[in-house]
């Protein structure tokens, strides 16, 4: 577990490497990735160990592996966040993402108003409206550095015709960790609205000390007749590749729909993905968590003390997550010029605001999950960038 190993993902068909210079004009000879939402670390030897003996045994034929699975999901899922899920609830999606445009077409229909709490991860949006339903941007409340919920702006934006409110608990981008009251609050504005309430809570194991992640069916059992849950392995153990990820869906006819979509598409899991899930989700997994959210806690705690010394520029108060929410209004530079400065002056990549919905127009979002040499390289390079604010 030594996370300060270099791994060079050059060339190495990485998208979060090999793109951006397509993408932000960075190269990689020069630069420093800080985009995709994945990790610089080796994943788990306990995962790793797992895929080698797959490999050794030289067949990839059917498995059976869908018993381990979900007993592995629940026994993380009940130590881990003392959350009781039954086996029946699990479903497998190729990812999040895949998740969220399944219950799209499981429970709603074209036209139909999917809220989104702004800025928010990009994605929701982009399959939203591939999907032909329509984004209802409610935005959150930036105080003093810190997001909130305004839950009376919000009724009176309701028309009647949303369908589905989605939540990312904790928040990416700004690294909230939703506290009982305001998880409360989303389960009441879902009820008010007849609203079914997804949430996305991929990122639930990395949170740091003095903040603690609340199920959302553990937060109000009483929403169970209209809630869906997401979680995956791949944040958390960097193995994003596999696209492996959970829909869990506690109430029997909201699951019985989503199960007779599946079996009409005829989806199945990536029995790799499987595999892997089983073998991260286990006593070996959880240590390496922990020293992973350690080292995390520091390079987060390095970022912002350098960002706290460029003037103009504040960082987010991280709860969770590796991804970093830094705020460029108070230099006065419009979007173009900041996100130059980071681009070409400080040769980093790193995700544009605007992507994440209202609200994001001033910011950029920085991947902090990587070694610590390199998170000090960055420090450099900005403080350099912005040299003449100082």
């Amino acid at each position: 577990m030594n996370f300060d190993d270099l791994i060079d993902r050059r060339g190495t068909y990485s998208t979060k490497w090999d793109r951006m210079e397509d993408l932000y004009g960075v190269s990689p000879e020069t630069g420093l990735s800080m985009w995709v939402a994945d990790t610089e670390f080796r994943a788990p030897d306990a995962v790793l160990n797992q895929i080698h003996a797959l490999a050794d045994q030289g067949t990839l034929g059917y498995s059976t592996i869908d018993g381990r699975y979900r007993e592995a999901i629940q026994w993380w899922m009940q130590t881990r966040h003392n959350w009781q899920i039954d086996r029946e609830a699990i479903f497998t999606a190729t990812g999040l993402v895949n998740g969220v445009g399944m219950c799209l077409d499981t429970f709603t229909a074209p036209g139909d108003g999917i809220v989104l709490f702004t800025p928010v991860y990009h994605a929701f949006a982009k399959v939203i409206r591939a999907a032909g339903r329509t984004v209802v941007e409610c935005p959150l409340v930036n105080n003093d550095g810190r997001y909130e919920m305004d839950f009376a702006a919000y009724d009176a934006m309701m028309t009647g015709s949303e369908k589905m409110v989605i939540l990312c608990s904790p928040h990416n981008p700004g690294g909230r960790v939703w506290t009982q009251e305001e998880l409360q609050g989303v389960a009441d504005f879902a009820k008010r609205h007849d609203l079914l309430l997804l949430s996305d809570e991929i990122h639930h194991d990395l949170v740091y000390a003095g903040h603690k992640h609340i199920p959302m069916q553990n937060a109000d059992p009483s929403i169970t007749d209209r809630l869906l849950m997401l979680t995956a392995p791949s944040k958390t153990f960097n193995i994003a590749g596999l696209h492996t990820g959970q829909v869990i869906i506690p109430d029997p006819g909201l699951r019985a729909r989503f199960a007779a979509r599946m079996a009409a598409l005829s989806l199945a899991p990536n029995s790799v993905g499987q595999f892997a899930t089983a073998a991260a989700y286990s006593p070996e997994g959880a240590e390496w968590v922990d020293a992973q959210v350690t080292y995390l806690d520091q390079n987060r705690r390095i970022f912002d003390a350098a960002i706290a010394e460029i003037p103009g520029l504040s960082s987010m108060k991280l709860e969770s997550t590796y991804l970093a929410w830094i705020d460029f209004t108070d230099t006065g530079m419009p979007r173009e010029e900041f996100t130059n400065r980071v681009e070409q002056d400080a040769q980093i990549a790193a995700n544009h605001g605007t992507t994440f919905g209202l609200g994001g127009e001033s910011f950029l979002r920085f991947n902090l999950g990587t070694q610590r040499s390199r998170i000090e390289e960055a420090c450099a390079r900005l403080s350099r960038a912005f040299g003449d604010l100082q």
